[in-house]
């Protein structure tokens, strides 16, 4: 990765490159029986490392950080303009939309490639099957239209950090030894801090919802509901 880094003449942070990447450590033989890499992880890495290089100065929020066997991930990273629609502009079509779903076997939510198919339940509820970004068919599932899908959560930008109130919603990226995965979580406490060169530099302490577990974390590894 640090070769790529200091020698490829690719755009490091294409979807495309990040995919090939991705696709290429998930199926090493080294990774057999890990968490496949998504390549989200790989683009939020060499973003990372662009911004730590004393060469280069960019209004990221990312903190120089020693990265051992998966990239340093932040959340999905996408060209969001502002969350709000300007007044006498159309709402952007559905099929232009990105979305998320949560995942019935650990509860995290993960950007969706595509939607193959849709059921009604004898309930009268609607159900999709998804496949999620980076993941492979075995991995596809059938989620509740209304609980698990909505539009995919917008990353963060050092100037959004004073809109950031305790008690808000967010999705959070929480690293594991053995995952790094979102979770819906809320705003326990906020520590503000004096920006700097490398972005934001408060400290949230966030309150993950589906097991109360607290942790402090920093503005790039929250991302907000495209409402916000």
């Amino acid at each position: 990765m640090e070769k790529l880094l200091m020698e490829s003449k690719d755009d490091l942070l294409s979807k495309e490159f990040c995919q090939k990447i991705a696709k290429s450590f998930s199926c090493s033989a080294g990774r057999a029986g890990k968490p496949v890499v998504k390549w989200t992880e790989v683009q939020s890495w060499f973003q990372s490392r662009q911004q730590d290089r004393p060469t280069k100065v960019t209004s990221s929020t990312n903190e120089s950080k020693k990265v051992s066997d998966l990239p340093d991930a932040c959340p999905p990273i996408k060209e969001h303009g502002s969350s709000q629609e300007p007044r006498g502009e159309k709402v952007p079509d559905v099929s232009e939309m990105e979305f998320e779903a949560r995942s019935s076997k650990d509860g995290a939510w993960y950007d969706v490639e595509m939607f193959l198919a849709h059921r009604f339940l004898d309930c009268g509820e609607a159900e999709v099957r998804v496949r999620f970004v980076g993941f492979g068919a075995d991995e596809d599932e059938w989620v509740n239209v209304k609980n698990a899908v909505r539009e995919r959560s917008v990353p963060l930008e050092p100037s959004d950090c004073h809109k950031l109130k305790v008690g808000g919603h967010v999705l959070c990226f929480q690293e594991r030894r053995d995952q790094a995965i979102h979770y819906d979580a809320h705003i326990a406490e906020i520590h503000r801090r004096m920006h700097d060169i490398r972005g934001c530099r408060c400290l949230f302490l966030v309150r993950y919802n589906h097991d109360n577990t607290e942790e402090r974390v920093r503005l790039r590894r929250l991302c907000c509901r495209p409402t916000f």
